[in-house]
């Protein structure tokens, strides 16, 4: 069975939204000033290799299919975010233009928990905020990686919002660091304690 793997840029206030430049957010680009350095991308490709398959939501999916399907690069990025099974939670997109791409049409819960039972490895979620509070209230998120960003952002989409997790749930920080300018932490589901 795979684990769902959340991946994100988040600010030190929990707002997840928009990290890249000019996406007509208040605060677009908020992660360019820093650096997560050799090691921030070394962990971010190793995140990538361990994943069976990607899982997005709409706006997600439509902003990367439009950049990487044309980028290159020496450490193979590109070659496996174009390469995986994507699977995009979408009742507006019918004909997906990204290579490998399924759109998820029926019930979300039901078609994400079937998708963990056919792959033996992670499932990579990035961004995709909501569909990320869908996952979180129905207990379907294995593990996050958090870049954590040293800004304060006051106003935007949050990775957990204020509303809706009925699910008391615990994690385990087995991993914590320091990488360039940003924290990298690794959180997995605690079910021991049966929540």
């Amino acid at each position: 069975m795979g684990k769902i793997v959340v991946t994100e840029f988040i600010s030190l206030d929990g707002i997840v939204e928009d990290p890249g430049p000019d996406e007509g957010y208040k605060h677009p680009g908020w992660t360019v000033p820093f650096d997560s350095g050799a090691e921030g991308q070394q962990l971010k490709l190793a995140e990538l290799n361990a994943a069976d398959a990607q899982l997005l939501g709409r706006v997600t999916y439509d902003g990367f299919a439009a950049v990487w399907q044309t980028v290159k690069d020496e450490a193979g990025f590109a070659a496996k975010m174009n390469g995986l099974p994507k699977y995009v939670v979408s009742t507006t997109l019918h004909d997906p233009a990204w290579n490998n791409t399924t759109v998820l049409v029926g019930d979300p819960v039901t078609e994400i928990t079937a998708l963990k039972d056919s792959v033996a490895r992670d499932i990579l979620v990035h961004g995709s905020s909501q569909l990320v509070h869908l996952l979180a209230s129905n207990d379907l998120i294995d593990n996050y990686h958090l870049m954590v960003y040293p800004v304060l952002l006051g106003s935007g989409r949050k990775l957990f919002p204020d509303t809706g997790l009925d699910v008391p749930t615990r994690f385990r920080a087995p991993t914590i660091r320091q990488v360039g300018d940003v924290l990298w932490i690794e959180l997995e589901r605690d079910r021991s304690h049966g929540s």
